[in-house]
């Protein structure tokens, strides 16, 4: 009898137990239709996708907020910001209208970009959600494109998704409207009469634009927003929703610690956020028939961002390299397209001190490393390693004395990266003033892309003039490789490559 009691289940327990049961064998998720072309993430996606688009769908879309970001720093115009984002988008994060779509219904196409768009955005949350910076900046990214995005919507679309959030807006009578009417003109500005605008009533800390700029009337707690000012509730909105789903998203992310494939994603995804390394593939530096040998290094050094630039004049002012100096460049001429052979040949020739015994012994095997002839796993043998990026070389110990490696623009006080540029030519005022802003603001690959910009601004305007270059071909530098190419094509009127254009 005791033994039958003793594994007796209390029935109201049984039901608790039941209950968990169930919500887990069975959970219901909602599934995502996509019926309008803007999104407010409000509802995380739940279908299986493969790890290959897990990691594309997120650097496609980290590529565009890069973009975005960088807009930002260089303090773009808005006219300026969306030539510049448009072709990104398209190219990378492209959404079309419903009315694209045949007879109006969305087809499969839209809503394979539609998905595409909101799982790449849960993925970059879990990934940035880490930190308050990187929350920060995510927040402020995504801000800036939904804005984009919306300004550009059509307006029977836009309005029918504005009708789907349920936003919690309060229309102002008649009778408050004309109980006001001085106040709401004269807080509005180019209003002339009260009549001729509809208002609605939200708290006043939804709209803090509106407020900075004293575009609205407050009173009791209340802002009185004007129908034209929607943009600005519906951005608001966008943002402090996202601001408070990133703060729940970087408390559940112990939990993905266990998931050993999706982690090693989400942390380079997070290390990589403005530089967006991972959209650069081997052999992208490379200039298809151009003449890349050990003695035509010297004149091509013209189009060498400074990093490897100041390799290469500490090279010829010394005739010899330490090691991760030598490692560092030697990778940058694998990837502009320099042979095996011809790397050898330039580095024997640059070590002018050293008798080929002392070469061959001390230097040769690891150049033969670099590019695979020798030595590393199965998987490198033959391809060696890769090109480092700008992310790369930022993340790694800086030099210390007597060591040239690294980004000048990291790891150079003011004065000596100032005397860098200017050795190189570069003396603006104007410009080594920006350059100096975006150092100080630890913005290293902005700075240099700053300084790419001013030496070829009249190459860029010609191939923008003439139609041979669209934007998405002069979207931010991320990789020294890219920077040589780019270079080196804009002077010789090249053509950017089918796969970068």
């Amino acid at each position: 009898m005791m033994r039958q009691d003793f594994h007796r289940i209390d029935p109201k327990r049984r039901a608790v137990l039941d209950h968990k049961k169930k919500q887990f064998a069975a959970p219901s998720f909602k599934q995502q239709d996509y019926p309008h072309r803007l999104n407010f993430y409000d509802v995380p996606p739940t279908a299986e996708i493969t790890l290959e688009e897990f990691e594309q769908w997120a650097i496609d879309r980290l590529k565009v907020l890069a973009e975005i970001e960088a807009c930002s720093y260089r303090n773009k115009s808005p006219q300026e910001t969306e030539a510049h984002i448009a072709p990104v988008l398209k190219k990378y994060l492209n959404l079309s209208s419903n009315s694209s779509a045949s007879g109006g219904v969305v087809n499969q196409q839209l809503k394979n970009e539609r998905q595409k768009d909101h799982y790449s955005h849960f993925i970059l949350r879990l990934a940035f959600s880490a930190t308050e910076e990187l929350r920060h900046r995510f927040v402020r990214a995504e801000t800036m494109l939904f804005k984009f995005r919306f300004q550009k919507d059509d307006s029977k679309e836009r309005r029918a998704f504005i009708e789907s959030l349920n936003l919690n807006w309060e229309p102002v009578s008649d009778e408050e409207k004309s109980e006001l009417a001085e106040q709401l003109v004269t807080s509005t500005p180019g209003l002339r009469r009260a009549d001729d605008e509809s208002w609605f009533k939200v708290d006043w800390e939804k709209v803090p634009e509106l407020i900075e700029r004293r575009a609205v009337f407050i009173r009791k707690g209340k802002a009185y927003v004007p129908q034209r000012e929607q943009l600005s509730m519906i951005v608001a909105d966008f943002t402090a929703r996202l601001e408070k789903a990133m703060e729940l998203t970087s408390r559940a992310l112990p939990r993905l610690d266990e998931d050993d494939r999706l982690t090693p994603i989400l942390n380079h995804l997070s290390k990589n956020f403005g530089s967006a390394e991972s959209v650069y593939s081997e052999g992208e530096g490379v200039v298809d028939g151009a003449p890349i040998t050990a003695a035509s290094i010297d004149p091509l050094s013209q189009h060498f961002p400074l990093c490897m630039r100041s390799l290469h004049m500490t090279l010829r002012k010394n005739n010899h390299l330490k090691h991760f100096g030598r490692l560092q460049y030697s990778l940058f001429l694998k990837g502009i397209g320099l042979s095996l052979d011809e790397c050898i040949l330039f580095w024997r020739q640059s070590f002018k001190g050293f008798s080929d015994d002392e070469f061959n012994s001390k230097y040769k095997y690891n150049i033969r490393h670099v590019y695979g002839d020798v030595g590393g796993d199965a998987n490198r043998r033959g391809r060696g390693y890769p090109p480092y990026s700008c992310q790369k070389i930022l993340s790694e110990s800086a030099p210390s004395t007597g060591q040239t490696h690294g980004c000048p623009y990291r790891h150079f006080s003011v004065d000596n990266l100032t005397a860098l540029l200017q050795s190189t030519g570069v003396h603006d005022k104007d410009l080594l003033r920006g350059v100096r802003e975006d150092v100080e603001k630890q913005r290293y690959h902005i700075a240099c892309n700053r300084v790419f910009e001013w030496t070829h601004k009249a190459d860029i305007k010609r191939v923008k003039e003439d139609g041979s270059w669209n934007q998405a071909d002069l979207d931010t530098i991320v990789h020294p490789n890219t920077y040589f190419k780019r270079s080196y094509l804009l002077k010789t009127s090249g053509k950017p490559s089918k796969e970068t254009a």
